[in-house]
């Protein structure tokens, strides 16, 4: 269907999508007519709907470009698009029949025409379906609906450290401590289960309302105790996997044979970070900071933080020892240096850290409000989560870029807001809703 020139044509791929109950709209539109009208302009209409809670961003956007179709994806409700990049688009859902919100990932077609792609996403799903931990983002199930596959994952409320510390710079003491003690039980919990990350990094790390911080993005991960998972081996065997500003001195000279120690130097990089509001090697070539990992030291954390106390600033440089027999051996050795450190309360997530969705994402199946009042104002920015702008695995060859163009989150890439309509016109040819990524 084209562009709606009019309020009707809106009304009517509204109907035809079956995004909004027949009976909820009839009613809405009933309280507008009698309290102050319908606007002349489809646009200026939609966004109305979505500050009264009729529709989401996502849908607004979806509607004003003439679609009705894609709004679904097996047995789940498209709310709102909360990440983009070259490894797929994450979508806030909702299950059609239980009402619960999850986060589903999608695997564009185009690359599951890639066997390499196509088996490190179900390696994924399989890796983090596995585990069941507080401080790990929990994956519930791996499906295809027609030529697309898809990932059911916990939805989380917060942003990822990456872009918080890019906003907002370091992070207090007592929060960086916090984040970082949560994140070692989760790693520990997972090597316990016999599986190494081999991609932590802030972007990678999600902290939601509580202050709860959880791992995500198990892409890379190793099954110990596996020996028929040769998935990178097979498509990766010359290639460094991991993230240049974080990755461990021995997953530069083989990313195929490290245990979990390479995840703990990883997570004292991603400490560093959090701390210093920079990576340990924040300038340079990727294929200098490739060599310093292995042979070069970070200026010390205190030099940066003259706070830090030394005792915190010891675990951080033993976490980052280049030799892995000096570093912490497993992620409980970190977990239970960093005890003394963890503050008796731990300040929350700023308001203006957390993601702002649209009215109706937020109230999930509320009745839409009385379309009579004067709509709130909403705050509206762009829409992002964590999906990598590259895949982390890509060729090293010398003076290349063995990273890809982006290090963001799996989920992020900018603040964990959604967009409005307007704005998002302009996304919408980069970034395609389910219908035109479907085979005809």
């Amino acid at each position: 269907m084209s562009v709606p020139s009019s309020v009707e044509e809106l009304l009517q791929l509204i109907r035809k999508s079956g995004m909004v109950d027949e009976q909820t709209l009839t009613a809405y539109l009933q309280r507008r007519q009698l309290a102050r009208g319908l606007p002349a302009d489809p646009r200026v209409f939609a966004d109305e709907l979505v500050q009264d809670g009729v529709i989401t961003y996502f849908q607004s956007e979806q509607f004003l470009l003439g679609k009705w179709r894609g709004f679904t994806i097996g047995k789940f409700k498209l709310l709102e698009r909360v990440g983009v990049g070259g490894m797929g688009q994450v979508f806030l859902c909702e299950h059609m029949f239980m009402k619960r919100r999850v986060a589903v990932k999608v695997l564009p077609p185009a690359k599951a025409d890639q066997p390499a792609a196509l088996g490190r996403f179900y390696r994924e799903a399989r890796a983090a379906g596995s585990l069941d931990h507080p401080n790990i983002v929990r994956t519930h199930d791996i499906d295809q609906d027609g030529n697309l596959h898809f990932i059911v994952m916990d939805y989380v409320d917060g942003p990822n450290l990456l872009d918080i510390v890019k906003k907002f710079g370091p992070l207090d003491l007592g929060r960086a401590v916090s984040y970082v003690h949560q994140v070692a039980g989760g790693l520990d919990y997972a090597f316990r289960n016999a599986l190494i990350h081999r991609d932590i990094k802030p972007g990678n790390i999600l902290v939601d309302r509580k202050g709860v911080a959880r791992v995500l993005d198990m892409g890379l991960a190793r099954f110990m105790n596996d020996h028929t998972d040769q998935l990178t081996i097979k498509y990766d065997d010359k290639i460094v996997l991991g993230t240049a500003d974080y990755v461990a001195p021995e997953q530069v000279a083989n990313s195929h044979s490290v245990d979990i120690r390479a995840d703990v130097y990883a997570l004292g990089a991603t400490f560093y970070f959090l701390l210093a509001g920079h990576p340990p090697f924040p300038i340079g070539t990727v294929s200098q900071k490739l060599l310093w990992h292995r042979t070069k030291d970070p200026t010390p954390i205190r030099q940066i933080r003259p706070e830090v106390p030394e005792g915190l600033a010891v675990i951080v440089g033993k976490m980052m020892a280049k030799d892995p027999k000096a570093r912490y051996q497993t992620p409980a050795q970190v977990a239970a240096d960093l005890a003394p450190f963890l503050p008796e309360s731990v300040p929350l997530p700023g308001a203006e850290e957390m993601p702002v969705l649209s009215p109706a994402a937020m109230a999930g199946t509320a009745a839409p409000t009385d379309g009579g009042a004067e709509p709130a104002p909403v705050a509206r920015t762009h829409a992002a989560a964590p999906v990598h702008a590259a895949a982390p695995v890509l060729q090293a060859a010398p003076g290349a870029n063995p990273f890809g163009a982006s290090t963001g989150s799996p989920w992020a890439s900018g603040t964990a807001t959604a967009a409005p309509p307007r704005p998002a016109r302009a996304q919408s040819a980069q970034f395609p809703a389910l219908s035109r990524l479907r085979a005809p």
